[in-house]
C-alpha cells in the first residue's frame, strides 16, 4: 500500500512526499503499514518520552520535586515560549544548576512569536531557547541525582547516554549493538532502527502506561501538559489536547512522527522519505484518521493541520497540502 502527502496548485498536483508507515501492537505484531515499514529511521526527538522515563524510575522527579509540566517539558521539542524557558530554568535550578550547564547550542525560538519577542528585547538566543533544552535539563538532573559528572553529559560514553541507549533497547526490543547511533541536532546521541521498532517502542510504552507502570507518569505528564511538549500551533500539542489522555504524540526531525495509543496499546510511526517537516504533520493526521484513532469532532479540531493552505506572497491561497493514505490492514 502507499501513502503520500501531495502539494497542489490551482487544484493540480505540483509535488509529492512519499510516506512510510508502521502500526504495531505491544507484542510486536504489525497492525497496518504503508510503503516500507522497516525503513531505517533515526528516532531523533521522537525518543524523548523514552529518554525521560529514567527521571521517574530513578527517583529524579520525586527527589527534585519536578512538576508534571516540567516532566512534560523534558519530553518536548518546545517552541521557546516564555513558559518553556521558565520551565527549563526551574528544572536546572532544582538540580542546583544554571543555563551555563547546558551543552546544547543556541538557536532562536521555534515559535515565530517568541522569536520576534526575543529580537524586540535585544536579547540573543541562548541554549535555553534550544527546542531540546528541556531534555538536556532532565539529563543534567539525572546526572546530578546519580553523582555523575555533569560536564560531557552529551558524550556517548557518559553514563547518561549509556542509560539512554539501554532505554532504546528496552522499548524497541533490540539489542544495543543492533541500534545505530549518530549525533542529534542538539549534540546528544540519537538512535537508528527500523521504523517498525519505533512503533513497537511507542506501543510498549503505551501498554506499560495502561498497566500503571512508571511510563504512565510520563504519558500523564505529556497529556496533562501538552503545551510543554511543543507549544502554540504545534501538532504534538493539538493531538494530545483532543486525545483525551489516551494518545501521546512526539515529532522528530527529518519527517518523523510517533504516537502511542494507551487504550488500544498500539504504536504508530511515520517517516517522510525526503524528511519534509511540512509533510509529516499532514501525514500523521491522515494516518490517525485512516486508523480510526480519532473521532470526527477530534479530526475537525485538527483540520488546519490536515489540509494546510499554501499562500503566495500576497496572502492569496493558491494550493494546499493533503494526505493520500492507503494502509494495508492486517487481521
Amino acid at each position: 500500500m502507499t501513502a503520500r502527502v501531495v502539494c497542489t496548485r490551482n487544484g493540480l498536483l505540483e509535488s509529492a512526499h512519499t510516506v512510510h508507515v508502521a502500526v504495531v501492537d505491544a507484542e510486536g505484531r504489525t497492525v497496518a503499514s504503508a510503503g516500507d515499514p522497516d525503513i531505517p529511521t533515526y528516532y531523533r526527538s521522537a525518543a524523548k518520552p523514552l529518554q525521560a522515563l529514567p527521571l521517574v524510575e530513578d527517583g529524579v522527579v520525586d527527589t527534585f520535586g519536578l512538576t508534571g509540566a516540567e516532566l512534560a517539558l523534558c519530553c518536548g521539542s518546545h517552541g521557546g515560549e516564555p513558559e518553556h524557558v521558565a520551565g527549563t530554568l526551574a528544572i536546572l535550578g532544582k538540580a542546583g544548576l544554571t543555563q551555563a550547564d547546558l551543552e546544547c547550542g543556541p538557536h532562536e525560538p521555534m515559535s515565530e512569536v517568541a522569536a520576534a519577542a526575543l529580537v524586540r528585547s535585544g536579547e540573543s538566543p541562548g541554549s535555553i531557547h534550544n527546542n531540546c533544552s528541556g531534555k538536556h535539563a532532565g539529563m543534567l538532573a539525572l546526572a546530578v541525582h546519580h553523582g555523575w559528572p555533569t560536564a560531557g553529559y552529551m558524550e556517548y560514553e557518559h553514563p547518561v547516554q549509556r542509560r539512554m541507549h539501554s532505554e532504546m533497547a528496552r522499548w524497541s526490543g533490540m539489542a544495543e549493538a543492533e541500534i545505530g547511533t549518530g549525533e542529534d541536532g542538539c549534540g546528544v546521541v540519537c538512535f537508528r532502527a527500523p521504523l517498525s521498532r519505533l512503533a513497537v517502542s511507542f506501543a510498549r510504552f503505551a501498554a506499560a502506561a495502561a498497566r500503571g507502570e512508571p511510563a504512565g507518569r510520563v504519558v500523564s505528564a505529556m497529556t496533562a501538559h501538552p503545551f510543554m511538549v511543543a507549544g502554540s500551533d504545534r501538532l504534538c500539542t493539538a493531538v494530545m489536547e483532543v486525545g483525551g489522555g489516551r494518545i501521546f504524540a512526539k515529532t522528530g526531525a527529518e519527517g518523523v512522527y510517533a504516537v502511542g495509543d494507551v487504550e488500544g496499546r498500539v504504536g504508530v510511526a511515520i517517516k517522510v522519505e525526503d524528511g519534509a517537516r511540512r509533510a509529516s504533520t499532514v501525514a500523521l493526521v491522515g494516518v490517525l484518521e485512516a486508523l480510526g484513532l480519532l473521532g470526527a469532532d477530534e479530526l475537525d479540531s485538527l483540520a488546519g493541520f490536515a489540509k494546510p493552505p499554501i499562500r503566495n506572497t500576497l496572502g492569496t491561497v493558491v494550493g494546499d497540502l493533503r494526505a493520500e493514505i492507503e494502509l494495508q490492514l492486517l487481521p
